[in-house]
């Protein structure tokens, strides 16, 4: 192949690197973490965003760039500019793409831009000039108010570009905006027509015609837009994209982006797995389609994930939970996919895509657990989802419904957009209004529900179960419980539960029946999927419902004698003996079990570098953060700190299995490597978690294996790279001869990791200002240091990298201090060599500048002025150039000779000058006085103290004293 993706990319930052003085400057992170307006990285100029605005650290090292060249990461499915909708439809959209970049940064515009854009597409990539097309800004009233139309952009490309070839278009198409807010202006943009032959092609620019694609967009840097609409930038700059994936089917001769050898290793992976006809690139064919979807958003999963972000559901983690469920969703309706296939794609994409962005094999297991738990969270709903939307289908035949929407939304976890494609495919209709009606309308329940169950809570009874409320239940058999279940209730008719008792909120007591008006009350039912509070492990939350009805909030779950008491408050009425199904919240039960089993392998690592004398102490665990206890009689050093992490990160990047059995209390404990809590009572038969070997093979050698091993009861993931990451926070003592531990899992863990790394950068920019010659005594430096110190304990990020931070941040305090302090006695020998001349000349009035330090002048009193002839006084005036407000202080000291025989006062006379500078506010006896003088903004500072220096020399002659 004369042009395979890795040389087209290759060649592109060579290109501008080498032969255009470009600097290479990596892709930054698909994830913005310190970018609150993005939700992805979406285009090539998002990371230098602050250069744009001027807003840079000037001591940010790529605040020197000028000219910039890479290959950026970009993510389309969300915000304004989102392509998730197009995918699969054409063969060109994407939601994850490369973007070819250069830059200029004040330096080059848009003659040179476009000058270099047609060079590098006719020359070194040696497209046919004939088949490109040009636009440019023709104005817009609306969108662009006050923008002229960009007709010098049209008179360059009328060097290169016949008129007809060279087009106008409003800001829909050529004037780029990054966001709602933020940098942007005017664009170019270059087409490329597929067929080519002669033919005019013009009519089908910019009108999603499949052969005449954008290739190429210059946009041009000019604007600021903000909530109050735009604003001109201080200084002008290019911002160039070129589609990766469309330039590789053009120079690699194919129709399509997918036929390319960026995707043909996914497609042929795909096949391999799904065990399916083979990719035809045939455009409407719902198998094509499916290729297409499952191939773009693999890759737009992985890159997030690798970059730390992880399906959830809020913000962009809601937005790749819905890519997730659409590729889940077509795969396994079009391609016949199995089950728990989209993770095995990922090892062909690092293979392929691994040299150029090495994060993806960095981060292949964290990959591959995500999506792998992901995709079975989502298959407990899809049967279910798939069979509503069919017999809802069959009832209409037209429209969905937006509470049937709504329905599918909210309780079977499928997103709009995917009912929609469902509908589609019918030849069906969603009503999306509707839907937002149901949206609006649970918001405010919701809204109210929670204010309901605050005032609740406020007054709640206490649910707690004591001898005399278990006996009351003692005719009634216990609960059955199955927490570990994912399907446990998920379908009313196969897995119901009935209420056996409830017990009331505001009467201690036992009622037939809880309404809204009852209160915070408890729920005793013969079955149940909610984990009950336990073993350090924070209880489930989540809904009780009657059909497709909410029914009762569950806010907390408690175990008694073995009757579970589910305690919150009732939606609608309900009674006992009522038949209804539990809907646990497992997005928040998918937080704790990572937590819960990183906490065994913490506890497991803890050992592993400490001894097997750390016993444990007592542990919690929720969907926040994990903490965990154990017997130390010391701190720990920085190096076991960062073992015991390490530990626990290897045992989640190795994707061990995490088995859980029952087995006969006695040879549970037969097991050496087995860990129970001391005054812990268990269950027999006991439950076994085991990360990495088998229960089994731990039964059969209870003394030859290895590994962490523990009774719980607990809810854990189902292997270790579920959990993603693992940073460890803090490291305390809680009494004597107990540490804690308190740690994080997944984007929790990611996030604190990016936290670190963005305050060592800052550090790494602090020493850098500090090392330039001119910046060695810069007060602002030393501030931001000052700055950096204080807010760095609310910083969340790993303990270790804490520490080294707080070393870095010492370190360089002290070199500051050191420089500083050298710089001090530096300036103190200046002005002490200035002062020496004062004397030798017998005193007088001059300036000399060591601004408002009265300590070094008392020092100069002493070691210079007893040097003096006794007739000698003098008055020095000093500034604080260095200073923000403006001022400068008078010292006057008169000779004991001066004083009595020309009755020279010192007060007066630092009075006189300062009068003359607009007066100030001081004192002093009748040998020494000092005077401040603070200027107004509006007068000019040096002409002050001019006028204070010659003030006090004319009153030294009215004095008759001759200086």
């Amino acid at each position: 192949m004369e042009w395979p993706a890795e040389k087209i990319r290759s060649t592109f930052i060579r290109y501008f690197e080498e032969e255009k003085g470009h600097t290479h400057w990596p892709s930054s992170s698909v994830v913005p973490h310190e970018d609150p307006t993005l939700l992805f990285a979406n285009a090539g100029m998002n990371q230098y965003k602050s250069i744009f605005l001027g807003t840079i650290d000037p001591s940010a090292p790529m605040a020197k760039l000028k000219r910039a060249v890479n290959s950026q990461k970009c993510i389309r499915a969300g915000g304004k500019h989102n392509d998730l909708d197009d995918v699969g439809k054409d063969l060109y959209h994407h939601t994850f793409f490369e973007m070819l970049g250069n830059w200029s940064f004040g330096d080059y515009f848009k003659k040179e831009a476009i000058r270099m854009a047609w060079e590098c597409l006719t020359v070194v990539f040696g497209l046919e000039p004939k088949r490109l097309y040009a636009t440019y800004f023709g104005g817009d009233d609306v969108a662009a108010p006050g923008v002229p139309p960009d007709l010098e952009t049209r008179e360059f490309w009328l060097e290169f570009l016949p008129p007809e070839r060279v087009l106008a278009f409003d800001a829909k198409d050529n004037f780029w905006e990054m966001g709602d807010q933020g940098p942007c202006g005017p664009c170019t943009e270059i087409h490329y027509d597929r067929i080519g032959g002669g033919r005019d092609a013009a009519p089908l620019v910019n009108q999603d015609d499949p052969n005449v694609l954008e290739i190429w967009n210059n946009v041009f840097i000019q604007f600021n837009r903000d909530s109050g609409g735009l604003k001109e930038l201080p200084s002008q700059h290019v911002d160039t994209g070129m589609g990766f994936e469309r330039l590789a089917s053009i120079l690699q001769k194919k129709m399509s982006n997918y036929d390319t050898d960026v995707f043909t290793p996914l497609f042929d992976a795909i096949q391999k797995e799904a065990g399916c006809a083979g990719y035809e690139g045939l455009l409407e064919a719902d198998r094509d389609v499916a290729y297409r979807v499952v191939a773009d958003h693999v890759r737009t999963l992985s890159f997030a994930i690798a970059d730390g972000a992880v399906p959830d559901n809020l913000g962009r983690g809601y937005v790749l939970r819905r890519v997730l469920r659409r590729a889940v969703w077509y795969a396994q309706h079009h391609l016949e996919a199995p089950k728990s296939f989209l993770h095995k794609l990922v090892p062909t994409l690092a293979d392929s895509m691994g040299e150029a962005y090495p994060e993806l094999k960095k981060s292949l297991a964290t990959i591959q657990g995500v999506l792998e738990s992901e995709e079975r969270d989502f298959n407990r709903t899809i049967d279910k989802g798939a069979r509503f939307f069919a017999k809802r289908a069959a009832e209409s035949e037209t429209v969905i419904s937006g509470a049937d929407a709504f329905h599918l939304a909210a309780t079977l976890g499928f997103p709009l957009d995917l009912t929609q494609i469902m509908a589609e495919r019918k030849g069906m209709t969603v009503d999306v209004e509707g839907f937002q009606d149901c949206l609006a309308q649970d918001k405010a329940k919701n809204l109210e529900a929670l204010k309901a169950r605050k005032a609740a809570r406020q007054g709640a009874a206490d649910m707690s179960f004591g001898a005399e409320q278990v006996a009351t239940l003692s005719h009634l058999e216990k609960t059955k419980v199955d927490p570990y279940s994912a399907t446990r209730c998920v379908e009313l008719e196969e897995e119901a539960a009935t209420v056996i008792a409830i017990f009331g909120g505001r009467v201690r007591g036992f009622v037939d029946e809880a309404t809204t008006l009852t209160g915070y009350c408890g729920l005793v039912l013969d079955a149940t999927s909610f984990y009950a509070e336990m073993g350090g492990q924070c209880a489930d939350t989540g809904s009780l419902f009657v059909e497709d009805s909410e029914v009762f909030s569950v806010e907390d779950v408690q175990a008694y004698g073995g009757y579970v008491v589910h305690s919150g408050v009732a939606v609608k009425p309900l009674a006992v003996g009522a038949t209804v199904s539990c809907r646990v919240d497992y997005d928040r039960r998918a937080k704790i079990a990572p937590n819960h089993t990183m906490t065994h392998v913490l506890n497991f690592a803890i050992r592993e570098v400490l001894g097997d004398g750390c016993a444990q102490r007592g542990s919690s665990v929720d969907d926040e953060r994990l903490r965990f206890d154990f017997a130390y009689d010391k701190a720990l050093s920085k190096e076991e700190v960062k073992r015991i992490e390490d530990i626990v990160r290897d045992n989640i990047q190795k994707a061990l299995p995490v088995d859980a059995q029952n087995a006969r209390l006695a040879d549970a404990m037969k097991i050496e490597t087995l860990r129970s809590m001391r005054g812990e009572i268990y269950p027999d038969p006991a439950r076994i978690v085991s990360v990495g070997v088998s229960v089994d093979a731990l039964l059969s050698n209870p003394s030859s294996v290895h590994c962490s091993a523990e009774l719980c009861g607990g809810t854990h993931v189902k292997n270790t790279k579920d959990a993603v990451d693992f940073a460890l926070l803090e490291e305390t003592a809680v009494s004597k001869g107990v540490r804690r531990i308190v740690a994080v899992t997944r984007e929790k863990a990611a996030e604190a990791r990016a936290t670190a790394v963005a305050a060592k950068d800052r550090i790494a920019r602090l020493a850098l200002e500090e090392e330039e010659e001119e910046n060695n005594n810069d007060v602002s430096a030393a501030k931001k240091l000052k700055d950096l110190r204080l807010s760095l304990d609310a910083m969340v990020m790993p303990a270790v990298d804490k520490l080294s931070v707080r070393e870095s941040l010492a370190e360089l305090v002290e070199k500051v201090k050191k420089a500083q302090k050298a710089e001090a006695a530096k300036a103190e020998k200046a002005v002490e060599a200035e002062f020496e001349a004062l004397a030798k000349a017998g005193g007088g009035a001059a300036r000399i500048d060591f601004g408002a330090n009265s300590k070094l002048f008392a020092k100069m009193q002493k070691s210079i002025l007893s040097k003096l002839a006794p007739d000698a006084s003098f008055c020095v005036v000093s500034s604080d150039t260095a200073a923000v407000d403006k001022k400068f202080v008078i010292y006057t000291i008169v000779s004991k000779a001066h004083h009595d025989d020309k009755d020279l006062d010192a007060a007066a006379w630092a009075r006189a000058a300062a009068d003359a500078a607009g007066g100030g506010r001081g004192g002093g006896k009748g040998l020494a006085a000092n005077v401040t003088v603070v200027v107004s903004d509006t007068t000019d500072l040096a002409a002050s103290i001019d006028a204070a220096i010659e003030a006090a020399k004319t009153y030294l002659l009215d004095n008759n004293i001759t200086k």
